[in-house]
């Protein structure tokens, strides 16, 4: 495959992205007031929840696509970056962190398509007992921590931001356009290294939202840069 045929490939993969993260924020904001209803005692989400199911399975199944389309987006953006067939050792490990970073957060989010809607149904059924609702909350908080570590603290957190920096590290090397998208990308970075922070207790506050966010105007600046790229 030639250069010009793996930067378009790659260009297009990082503006796809780009504008499929706004589906789930659009779907979501309107069905739940998403991310902040997150935050809210299940007696106040659930029933939001299951009024608006269709629009939540619609919304998380998009960042379900978003999250999984990130595994073909990290690998064509390592191998645009080499400009060859044959990635550098650290690309190859981007690459692969990449991988795992798709993987993880899949995981994260499968939690709003499976568990959730079973948990919130049960919950508002009339005949459930007031014990078993006390089960039900614990067990939410139970998944959501153990989810949500996974796929925001280690899938965004870690892994998503390793990828970042060892791109941004290898476009420091090249010329021009390439070395400010490299500091953009090492800022980028950062701000995605942040969202470990929740596994440590440490409130990270709208860090999840703002760095993610951050992200994909890197993959938009970075997608045009590949797109006209000779």
């Amino acid at each position: 495959m030639s250069n010009r045929s793996v930067n378009r490939q790659a260009a297009i993969l990082l503006l796809a992205q780009f504008v499929l993260f706004f589906v789930p924020i659009m779907v979501l904001g309107a069905a739940i007031d998403w991310p902040a209803s997150l935050d809210e005692p299940i007696s106040t989400l659930y029933p939001r929840f299951v009024q608006n199911l269709a629009a939540v399975r619609l919304g998380y199944g998009a960042y379900l696509a978003y999250s999984v389309l990130f595994l073909a987006t990290a690998v064509m953006t390592a191998r645009a970056v080499a400009g060859s067939d044959t990635l550098s050792p650290a690309l190859q490990v981007a690459a692969g962190f990449g991988i795992i970073s798709a993987l993880a957060r899949s995981i994260g989010i499968v939690r709003w398509l499976s568990a959730m809607p079973l948990l919130a149904t049960q919950y508002l059924d009339p005949t459930t007992a007031a014990a078993t609702k006390e089960m039900i909350a614990i067990t939410h908080v139970a998944i959501n921590e153990l989810a949500g570590t996974i796929g925001e603290a280690l899938g965004v957190g870690l892994f998503a931001a390793l990828w970042m920096l060892l791109i941004a590290v290898a476009l420091l090397r090249m010329r021009g356009m390439a070395r400010l998208l490299g500091s953009l990308g090492l800022v980028t970075a950062a701000a995605l290294f942040t969202n470990m922070g929740g596994m440590f207790g440490i409130d990270i506050g709208p860090m999840i939202v703002i760095s993610v966010a951050i992200a994909q105007f890197w993959f938009l600046f970075m997608g045009i840069w590949l797109f006209v790229r000779k």
